[in-house]
């Protein structure tokens, strides 16, 4: 088994594919039409979907705004520098809402950024977090 995609409803696909793939640098892999269901779904990563677990984004006709709730904590993404990230973001009108710097109570290097629905997006500097090697 392997994780395939998170799946976020979005009120202006468009704007959100922007986000992704302009700011946070996501290739749009395919988008489809369900004009019967009045949805549309575009799926946005960083490499195919054979071999990477990507973004679904889920456009419902005519919602534009959803109630996060309480329960969504955040996407995690591997950044390079997580300075440079923050900065580059900001450079192109997206939001930081944490600047990058160590992790309370701990070393690794983090910030958060935040989409145009307010989904969090925390990014992870490379090299400051250990992983097990076995699950």
């Amino acid at each position: 088994m392997r994780m395939l995609h998170t799946m976020l409803r979005v009120g202006d696909l468009q704007r959100s594919i922007d986000f992704y793939t302009n700011v946070l640098g996501m290739k749009l892999i395919r988008q489809h039409d369900y004009p019967d269901g009045e949805f549309t779904l575009a799926f946005v990563g960083y490499g195919n979907e054979y071999n990477h677990t990507v973004l679904e984004l889920t456009y419902n006709y005519g919602t534009s705004h959803y109630d996060m709730g309480n329960a969504y904590g955040h996407i995690a993404i591997e950044v390079d520098d997580a300075y440079a990230a923050c900065e580059k973001v900001k450079s192109k009108g997206g939001k930081v809402i944490r600047e990058a710097g160590p992790m309370k109570h701990g070393t690794i290097v983090i910030a958060f950024v935040e989409d145009p629905d307010g989904y969090k997006i925390e990014f992870i500097e490379k090299g400051t977090i250990s992983y097990p090697k076995e699950v």
